[in-house]
C-alpha cells in the first residue's frame, strides 16, 4: 500500500467517514500488524472518540428498509442444513446461538444470560463439561417461551445421523441435560479444551422444539419451516423465494432492548459479485453487499467518489484447489466420487506435486484479488499460534515437467502426458465469478506448459454451493477432478474447521453429501491428531497437533491453499454494520443501524 493511500485512510478516519477498527482491517489485509496500525493513527493524532458514532438507541425501529445483497443466492433456512455460508448467513438472520464471536475472537453472549467460566464454576476444571445459562423471557417468533427443551432438542435433531445435518460433528458426541427451565450442562466424553462450538457461532443456532419435532431424523427435510422459520433473531419470517428474495419484519418482541434498529429486511439473492458492490458502493440501492470476490482494482475504482466502501475484515477464510482421489466419472451404489474407486491418475503423488508448482499465487494475489487475499501454502493461516511454518509455496513450470518426466508420464503427439494409456486430463471446476475464472485461466496456462489438459468448468454459485441433493454439480458432490472455492473458519480455534480432513465427515450418498470431508481423503494419522487436539488441554500441543493435520493434507497435495482470504464486504457509506472474521456476516444484525 502506497503512503499517499494510507494518509487518505488517516484524513477519513479524522473526519469520520472510516472507523478505527475498518482501519486497522483495511492494514491487516496489506499485512500490517494492528499494533502498527494502532500506532500511526495515534502518530497522526486520531484519538479514539473521533472514530464513527456509536450506537446508543433510546427505542427500537425507525431506520426504514435495511436491502442486503447475498449474490451467492440462498436455498433453505435450515442452519443446520446449511452446506454453503450464504444459506447460515441467511439461516441467522432468525436464528441465533447461545453467543457468537467478535472481531477480537471474544465470546459475547446472545441467547445466553452470560459466557460460561472457570472462574463462575460453569466450565469444569477437569475440561469434562460447561453449564450454559439462558436469558429469561426470550419467546419465539410464534409467541412461544425459549427454554431449556429447546437446547436439548436441537442437540438431539443435529447429533442424529439420520437427520443428516452438516453440524453432526459439533453435536454427535456430547451429552446435555436439562439443569432447570433456563440451565443446560453439557458433558464431554473426555476433556474438551474447546467447549464453546455447540451451540456457539454459526454451527450454534437453536432450533424450536415445537416446531421441528415431529421433523427429526428422516423426516428431516419435509419440514415447512425449512424454509418458513421461526426463530428468536431481530427479524420474523415473512416471505422467501429461494434463489431469489427473502424478507423479513422487525421483531417487536425482541429480546435486546431498542433493536433492531431497522423496521423491514430484504435480502436480495442471485447476480455476481461486481454487480453487487456496484449495487452498494456505486449507485447505493442496496446498504451491504456480502462477500465481496471481485478484483480489488475494480473496487478501488467504484469506491472513487461512490455511495459505499469496501470493508476488509481479517478472517481465518481460505481460498483453495482440492484434488480428487477418487474416481468421479465411475458410479458406484448409486454415487460417484465413492470411496470404493480410485481416481485413475490424481492417486499418483507425482501428478499431484505437479499441479500444486503449476499455480502462480503471487500472480493470483498482485493481479486479482490485492486487498483480498494473500497467498500461501496453508489451509490453516490464522489465528498466529496454528499456522504452520513448515509450507512453502513455489510457482515452476520447470520443475513440474521434470517431476512428470521422472514418474514415467510421456507427452503425446497432442503435447498431452500419459502413461499406460491414461492422460493427464482434468475437469476443473469452481463457481462462476470473475477473478474465479481468471484464476482457473491463470492456472490452465501453467499446465498446458506443463503437458496436463484443463477442462474449466464454471457453475453458478447459487447451484455450486447448493444444499440440493438431487443436483450433481454441488460443490459437496465433487463430481470433477478438482474444484475450487473459499471455506470459511467460523471461529478463532480450528478445531471445527479442521473436521474437513477426517474420516468420519466424508461426504457421501448416505449422510446426502453433507459430511464436510469433500476430498474423501483420509490419513490415520490426521485422524488420530485430531482425536487427541480434541482433549489435549495443552495448548501447545493442541497447537502442534493442528498443525500436523494441515502438513499432511497440504504436502499430500490434497488441498492446494491458494490465498488466505480477507473476508470482503461492500457497505453504504451511512451504514454501521458489525462485522467479524470469526463468525457470520449477520452474526450481530440486530445492532446494525444508519448514523443519523
Amino acid at each position: 500500500m502506497k503512503e499517499t493511500e494510507i494518509r487518505g485512510m488517516v484524513a477519513d478516519v479524522k473526519e469520520g467517514k472510516l472507523s478505527r477498527r475498518d482501519f486497522v482491517n483495511r492494514m491487516l489485509a496489506v499485512g500490517v500488524t494492528a499494533p502498527m496500525s494502532w500506532h500511526i493513527l495515534d502518530f497522526h493524532g486520531v484519538a479514539q472518540a473521533q472514530s464513527l458514532p456509536r450506537y446508543t438507541p433510546t427505542k427500537a425501529g425507525g431506520g426504514g428498509p435495511l436491502k442486503i445483497l447475498l449474490w451467492q443466492a440462498p436455498t433453505l433456512l435450515n442452519p443446520h442444513f446449511a452446506i454453503g455460508t450464504k444459506d447460515q448467513e441467511a439461516s441467522r438472520v432468525f436464528y441465533e446461538p447461545l453467543a457468537g464471536w467478535d472481531t477480537d475472537g471474544n465470546l459475547v453472549p446472545i441467547l445466553a444470560a452470560e459466557i460460561p467460566s472457570r472462574e463462575k464454576g460453569t466450565v469444569s476444571a477437569d475440561g469434562l463439561s460447561v453449564t450454559w445459562k439462558l436469558k429469561a423471557g426470550v419467546k419465539w417468533h410464534d409467541g412461544k417461551p425459549l427454554t431449556a427443551d429447546d437446547l436439548i432438542f436441537t442437540w438431539q435433531y443435529a447429533g442424529d445421523p439420520a437427520t443428516a445435518a452438516t453440524t453432526i460433528g459439533t453435536y454427535q458426541n456430547i451429552k446435555v441435560e436439562k439443569v432447570d427451565d433456563l440451565t443446560v450442562k453439557i458433558t464431554f466424553p473426555q476433556p474438551t479444551p474447546f467447549w464453546a462450538d455447540a451451540y456457539v457461532g454459526a454451527a450454534g443456532m437453536v432450533l424450536p422444539k415445537h416446531v421441528f419435532e415431529q421433523f427429526k431424523g428422516a423426516a428431516s427435510r419435509d419440514a415447512p419451516a425449512n424454509l418458513k422459520p421461526v426463530g428468536t433473531g431481530p427479524y420474523k419470517f415473512v416471505d422467501f423465494k429461494p434463489g431469489d428474495m427473502l424478507r423479513g419484519e422487525r421483531n417487536t418482541e425482541y429480546h435486546i432492548a431498542n433493536q433492531p434498529f431497522f423496521d423491514t429486511l430484504e435480502v436480495k439473492g442471485g447476480g455476481d459479485a461486481v454487480s453487487a458492490a456496484r449495487a452498494v458502493i456505486q449507485t447505493g440501492e442496496f446498504d451491504y453487499a456480502w462477500n465481496m470476490q471481485v478484483e480489488d482494482e475494480i473496487l478501488l475504482r467504484m469506491e472513487r467518489g461512490g455511495r459505499g466502501k469496501a470493508i476488509p475484515v481479517a478472517s481465518g477464510n481460505i481460498e483453495f484447489i482440492m484434488l480428487n482421489v477418487t474416481d468421479p466419472w465411475t458410479e458406484v451404489d448409486g454415487e460417484r466420487s465413492s470411496v470404493k474407486t480410485k481416481h485413475p491418475t490424481l492417486t499418483d503423488p507425482a501428478v499431484r506435486q505437479a499441479i500444486n508448482l503449476l499455480i502462480d499465487r503471487d500472480s493470483v494475489e498482485k493481479f486479482i484479488y490485492g486487498r483480498g487475499g494473500k497467498a500461501t501454502a496453508n489451509f490453516v493461516n490464522a489465528p498466529a499460534k496454528f499456522t504452520s511454518p513448515n509450507m512453502k509455496y513455489e510457482f515452476n513450470v520447470d520443475k513440474a515437467n521434470k517431476i512428470l518426466d521422472d514418474a514415467g508420464w510421456v507427452r503425446g503427439s497432442d503435447g498431452i502426458r500419459a502413461k499406460d494409456g491414461k492422460k493427464l486430463k482434468f475437469v476443473y471446476q469452481t463457481s462462476i465469478n470473475a477473478p474465479r475464472q481468471k484464476t482457473q485461466a491463470i492456472i490452465k496456462q501453467a499446465a498446458q506448459r506443463a503437458g496436463i489438459d484443463l477442462e474449466l468448468k464454471s457453475v453458478t454459485a447459487s447451484v455450486f454451493f447448493s444444499s440440493d441433493v438431487a443436483n450433481p454439480d454441488t460443490y459437496s458432490k465433487f463430481y470433477c477432478d478438482m474444484q475450487m472455492y473459499t471455506t470459511t473458519m467460523l471461529q478463532p480455534d480450528p478445531e471445527r474447521f479442521l473436521l474437513q480432513l477426517v474420516s468420519w465427515e466424508i461426504a457421501n450418498k448416505e449422510n446426502k453429501w453433507q459430511g464436510r470431508n469433500i476430498t474423501r481423503f483420509t490419513s490415520k494419522e490426521a485422524d488420530d491428531a485430531f482425536k487427541e487436539a480434541q482433549n489435549s488441554l495443552d495448548p501447545a500441543r493442541r497447537a502442534a497437533l493442528f498443525i500436523r493435520m494441515n502438513d499432511i493434507f497440504c504436502s499430500e497435495n490434497i488441498l492446494l491453499p491458494v490465498l488466505a482470504r480477507t473476508r470482503m464486504a461492500a457497505s453504504s457509506n451511512r451504514l454501521t454494520p458489525t462485522l467479524s472474521g470469526w463468525d457470520l456476516d449477520l452474526w450481530l444484525l440486530n445492532a446494525w443501524f444508519r448514523p443519523s
